[in-house]
């Protein structure tokens, strides 16, 4: 995914945990013919978020796409539960308040670049219980996952309604069923589609004219779909909305006010994983 979205002229900002990793894949992106710079920051803490997307802003003010790719998954057989530096449980930490917060202090960047935002969920989906969302009292792996991964949902569809007067596109999918990634294969289950089937599908949002101004949808690999019921909930999203902001310590979402533009030229800048004018 990185090195054909650097094929096609983005400077693609590599985040990881993980120096050798991250440089890893930067050498990667740079040997295909395209351009790469690697950040490190820990999502399970959110003041390293932070200071990732202040780094991000500073060397690149204009973004044309943030894709929200974090993952812990079901953990192995046994494992418990475990919390972020934060105190917050570490699936609902890592997998959704990280991107939810990266995403939100890089909107002036991307309204900068009339972005796309592409998070990537699964169809795997679990409704989120707001008596306890940190899962203390009726915990697994599995349900942690997956409840994170329809507060990413959830997140994208109030996200789109508020972007839309500035031109960026938020959207989310599920890129690919069971594919060979490391997160898959701890798991343990059988296998039904490929790292490139995942890839190009998150691509297609990226880049892809067809999608063009089209924000708030949620996508099974490449087909629109629906979501868990509990996404279409106003009342529900709006619970997380508020309690989110709560959480990554940004307010109240009606206090906040988003991103002004700087400049309409620019170069192609993919960020991977003040705003002063947009109503969150």
């Amino acid at each position: 995914m990185a090195e054909t979205l650097g094929r096609a002229g983005y400077t693609i900002l590599i985040h990881g945990r993980d120096r050798h990793r991250a440089d890893a894949v930067v050498a990667g992106i740079k040997a295909a013919g395209g351009q790469a710079t690697a950040y490190l920051a820990d999502f399970s803490s959110l003041a390293d978020v932070r200071l990732l997307a202040s780094g991000i802003l500073e060397s690149h003010p204009v973004i044309d796409a943030v894709i929200n790719n974090a993952g812990v998954g079901f953990g192995q057989p046994g494992e418990t539960r475990a919390e972020s530096k934060d105190g917050h449980e570490l699936r609902f930490a890592v997998n959704y308040l990280a991107p939810f917060l990266l995403t939100y202090l890089l909107l002036p960047g991307l309204a900068n670049g009339r972005g796309r935002v592409v998070n990537v969920a699964s169809v795997g989906q679990a409704p989120i219980d707001f008596d306890d969302v940190m899962l203390n009292h009726d915990w697994s792996g599995e349900r942690a996952d997956r409840q994170s991964k329809l507060a990413l949902i959830m997140a994208t569809f109030d996200l789109a309604l508020a972007l839309r007067p500035f031109g960026v596109t938020v959207n989310a999918l599920h890129p690919a069923t069971f594919i060979p990634t490391a997160m898959v294969l701890e798991s343990g289950v059988a296998l039904l589609s490929t790292v490139r089937e995942g890839a190009d599908a998150i691509v297609q949002l990226v880049t892809a004219p067809q999608w063009h101004g089209r924000s708030g949808l949620y996508f099974d690999g490449t087909r629109p779909a629906q979501a868990h019921a509990q996404a279409y909930d106003p009342e529900a999203r709006s619970r997380l909305r508020v309690l989110s902001f709560e959480l990554v310590r940004l307010g109240h979402p009606d206090e906040q006010r988003g991103p002004g533009v700087e400049r309409p030229g620019h170069s192609h800048t993919a960020a991977f994983p003040s705003s002063e004018d947009i109503s969150i």
